[in-house]
């Protein structure tokens, strides 16, 4: 993990276009502003943790499709 101390105003920049800016700080807050390309998603921790459980739910309900054919009968020619 890198550790930067940074102040009121000023900046950390990420691969050349991702840019997080220190815009205001109180005792036990620091608010932050971003500017980054519209393919970046910025999701603060606990909500990506949601989304990222939403997926895999999502996901584990479309590889337990139910068997729909297992009633039919096979169509003889």
């Amino acid at each position: 993990m890198l550790i930067l101390t940074r102040k009121l105003n000023e900046e950390i920049v990420i691969d050349g276009d991702i840019t997080i800016k220190i815009i205001s700080i109180s005792e036990n807050q620091v608010k932050l502003g971003f500017v980054a390309p519209k393919n970046i998603q910025i999701n603060r921790k606990e909500v990506f943790e949601k989304v990222k459980e939403s997926l895999l739910k999502a996901t584990e309900m479309k590889t337990e499709k139910p068997n729909l054919t297992s009633g039919l009968k096979p169509n003889k020619l």
